[in-house]
């Protein structure tokens, strides 16, 4: 996504790094271009609301329970290979003790 617009910091740079930006998770000069992209991009700036919302809400309804560490790694696998355009496998992410997918137990 871009605005078609020229900025210091490009559009495409913004949108991959934008969940390190929400949490924190970048060097405070980057989240300063980050901040300044914001201002003069509407679009990435409508991007960055949406998600901040999503963050909050997932936080909400499950900020409570733990996450299992397999769990969360297979997930920053996944995000990784989303973020480097890659193909991402079918198969479910969770997996209960009997080695069923949460979706078979259903």
């Amino acid at each position: 996504m871009s605005c078609g617009e020229p900025h210091e910091t490009d559009c495409s740079e913004v949108l991959d790094h934008l969940y390190e930006f929400l949490d924190r998770e970048m060097p405070e000069g980057d989240c300063t271009k980050f901040e300044v992209h914001f201002e003069e991009c509407s679009p990435c700036l409508e991007k960055y609301g949406l998600e901040q919302a999503v963050k909050k809400l997932v936080k909400r309804c499950c900020g409570q329970d733990d996450v299992p560490t397999d769990l969360r790694s297979k997930v920053m696998g996944r995000i990784d290979l989303i973020r480097a355009g890659e193909a991402v496998p079918e198969q479910d992410l969770t997996v209960q003790d009997t080695g069923r997918s949460a979706s078979a137990a259903e």
